[in-house]
């Protein structure tokens, strides 16, 4: 999966997902990574993915690429039918606002339990 958008300054970005590296990354125009979603499978590894941590690297702050990122990962997420588990605080708050809308248009989302929190202590 490899998508393309703008960010906020007009630039083409890439969203590719990276199964082996259980991230979504994205890339600007020049190829550069700029940032990662990252997750983890949940206790059910086959259908759930625990978002742990959301990072874009200083130079490219303020362009609005982890918002790009958040919202690329529950959509293909939801397009997989894999249930989101959001630990990444930007995950927690975006499922807040937006969690009744994501649901109806099937995404599937539970909150974190303390089992999810162990997983991602042990392999985060």
């Amino acid at each position: 999966m490899s998508k393309t958008f703008e960010d906020k300054t007009g630039a083409e970005v890439t969203v590719t997902f990276n199964e082996d590296g259980q991230s979504y990354d994205i890339a600007v125009a020049d190829g550069t990574v700029a940032g990662h979603v990252y997750f983890l499978a949940g206790p059910d590894a086959e259908t759930e993915r625990i978002f742990h941590h959301t990072v874009v690297d200083e130079q490219f702050g303020g362009r609005g690429l982890s918002k790009i990122l958040v919202a690329e990962a529950l959509e293909d997420s939801r397009e997989r039918g894999v249930t989101v588990v959001p630990v990444c605080p930007l995950f927690v708050k975006k499922l807040q606002e937006t969690g009744d809308d994501y649901a109806a248009q099937g995404g599937k989302f539970r909150n974190a339990t303390g089992a999810d929190i162990d997983i991602v202590k042990r392999q985060a």
